[in-house]
């Protein structure tokens, strides 16, 4: 009875070996195909069957999947952006719907739609490099037992599996040492897996430390970040025994492009409100300090200069026309021309007792649009100006009645 139960088991087993393995056969060809690529070219200059030329290989190919992950990194730095942006309303949601879950779920996936969101991208660049790590695991793992999982490696597995760096052959594992040179597989295994738990300790926590606001540091999103700084680290540390030296190699030299990465955005685009953030502003004021300009930053002083720059409207300049005596005397006033303005080109008519008023003395006498005249041929001097309005309110004071004023106005 129980051979006929594991008759169903093994053959499900198998059919997922199956499938397995005519996923990850493209990925042994792809990954063969750049170890191979990357150990022509540097046997170039180094020895072929020498450890470094597969080390350097080993690196060459985390370089190139590195390389076509950035648009994901890119992407996954704009997710944990607005995920740090996100955490008030949030927050908001919590103590709204905190008593539903369903509810606060769909408007918590609402919130993520609509800002476009991926709450699980910071996972992604680690996802999509785990079938690479097992492509080259196995690889390695093949080499060191003198088989090859692709034809295009199949030429060089014998040199690949005796390649050695520092005494130690780069397809053996921690665990799997024996023989002459265990030791030395054992010491450089340490330190790789030291060397690779701890950049990736620090990548985590100089991303959680500099480029996280106060707010992102809490809440339940803040709790689960702080569980993956120490669990994929321990994870590794533990794996990293059951490791070739080839495949700690990579992992190490993938942390390394990622910290390097990690400072590049933290330095130069840093999220608004974060200790990074403050350094880069007080890194532009100390070099406009030394320039000899303004420290402020940002566009707050061009703005403010602006206002006299494109947002100032040129004026131009009205010719007063040419006033008849007539209306001179009377005091009378005229249609302003086109374009005018009234404020400024209209002067007031003169009282009875020959004064003018208040705002007629401000305004300026060359503004004044007169009918019938002529353009004055050119501006006059404001004491000029002064002098006639005097020589006005001269004449209107001898009128000698309102009544033979009206009946000038009249005749004119």
């Amino acid at each position: 009875m129980t051979t006929l139960l594991a008759i169903p088991q093994l053959a499900l087993w198998d059919g997922i070996v199956d499938v397995f393995n005519a996923v990850m056969t493209p990925l042994y060809w792809a990954v063969s195909a750049l170890l191979v690529g990357w150990h022509w070219l540097l046997s170039q200059v180094l020895d072929p069957n020498g450890g470094w030329a597969w080390a350097l290989s080993i690196a060459g190919l985390t370089i190139v999947i590195r390389t076509l992950l950035i648009p994901l990194f890119v992407r996954q730095i704009r997710s944990s952006r607005n995920m740090q942006l996100l955490q008030p309303k949030m927050k908001e949601l919590q103590k709204k719907y905190g008593h539903d879950r369903e509810k606060l779920g769909q408007e918590m996936m609402k919130l993520y739609k609509e800002t476009g969101t991926n709450p699980f991208s910071s996972c992604l660049p680690l996802l999509l490099q785990s079938p690479v790590f097992l492509a080259l695991f196995r690889v390695l793992d093949g080499a060191s037992k003198g088989e090859a999982h692709s034809s295009i490696i199949a030429p060089h597995v014998n040199s690949l599996r005796h390649a050695k760096i520092f005494g130690a052959e780069i397809s053996q594992t921690f665990l799997r040492a024996n023989g002459d040179g265990s030791t030395n597989v054992k010491i450089v295994a340490i330190v790789l897996i030291i060397l690779m738990t701890a950049t990736m300790f620090i990548t985590q926590l100089q991303l959680m430390r500099k480029n996280m606001p106060k707010e992102a540091l809490e809440g339940q999103a803040a709790q689960m970040q702080k569980i993956m700084l120490y669990v994929f680290p321990i994870f590794f540390l533990i794996g990293g025994f059951n490791f070739p030296i080839g495949v700690l190699i990579y992992w190490f030299v993938s942390n390394v492009w990622t910290m390097g990465q990690q400072f590049y955005v933290i330095r130069r685009n840093p999220a608004p409100g974060t200790p990074a953030f403050d350094a880069m502003e007080a890194r532009k004021r100390e070099h406009n300090r030394r320039a000899g300009q303004p420290e402020e930053t940002g566009l707050a002083g061009a703005d403010t200069d602006g206002e006299s720059g494109t947002d100032r409207r040129p004026v131009t300049r009205q010719q007063p026309k040419r006033q008849s005596r007539s209306d001179r005397r009377s005091g009378g006033t005229t249609t302003p021309a086109a374009g005018a303005r009234p404020q400024d080109e209209v002067e007031p008519k003169a009282s009875a007792n020959g004064q003018q008023p208040a705002a007629a003395k401000k305004a300026p006498a060359a503004k004044k649009a007169q009918a019938g005249g002529k353009r004055q041929p050119a501006a006059k001097s404001r004491a000029q100006r002064t002098a006639q309005q005097k020589a006005a309110q001269q004449k209107s004071g001898q009128k000698k009645s309102g009544g033979s004023t009206a009946a000038r106005k009249t005749d004119s």
